[in-house]
């Protein structure tokens, strides 16, 4: 497996090594040992998938409040979506920006958050399917949002939006004046797939799907 950071410490990007033959491929999509290398949570707790009928579906953008420290490993195995990470720590000096990466049943690439980042996405395409693994199980009563509209965030979303939960269309706005946008100040060059504007940040955040 290749594991690259991005400008937001705790979000890594793991790219599969195949091993094609006549067959198709073989690759492996996770490893303990490779992952605690890489100084990334390793426990497996509970696993999930989520189906999305339409393209333009949103789901986002959510985490797990303290005290629940939950890790996510997000892969999509049926068509194709753009996974948003964005950093709500207010001491972090990526505060309210986020980086986008294009997950695929193609590119069969995952992406590591960190616990206590905001995670959403929206499908590209129609029978896009999403799967999760937490180092925790879900905890009902800690969940926490930000709207995935929200002007501070700058989220550019590529597609309208075709599908929503009213739950997260009700997070509340974040206060103050002016878009974060997208992480990139000294981005380290990393595998296709991460949106161009990621390397050219404005501003210096995001939960479970």
């Amino acid at each position: 497996m290749i594991i690259t950071p991005t400008p937001i410490a705790g979000v890594m990007i793991v790219d599969v090594e195949p091993f094609p033959d006549a067959r198709g491929m073989f690759a492996r999509t996770f490893c303990a040992d490779e992952f605690a290398a890489a100084g990334l949570t390793v426990d497996v707790a509970q696993c999930s998938v989520a189906y999305n009928a339409s393209a333009g579906t949103v789901r986002g953008m959510h985490w797990a409040g303290e005290p629940v420290r939950e890790t996510k490993l997000v892969r999509c195995t049926r068509g194709a979506l753009l996974d948003v990470v964005v950093d709500p720590r207010p001491d972090s000096p990526t505060y309210l920006r986020h980086v986008a990466v294009e997950l695929s049943a193609d590119n069969h690439r995952a992406l590591f958050i960190d616990a206590g980042l905001a995670h959403g996405y929206q499908t590209l395409v129609d029978s896009t399917e999403a799967t999760y693994q937490m180092n925790v199980p879900f905890t009902p009563g800690h969940d926490r949002g930000l709207r995935f509209d929200d002007p501070r965030l700058g989220i550019v979303w590529p597609l309208p939006v075709s599908v929503i939960s009213d739950k997260d269309r009700a997070w509340p706005l974040l206060a103050g004046d002016g878009p974060a946008g997208p992480s990139g100040d000294a981005a380290p060059p990393g595998p296709p797939g991460i949106q161009r504007d990621v390397a050219h940040a404005s501003g210096g955040v995001g939960a479970t799907a």
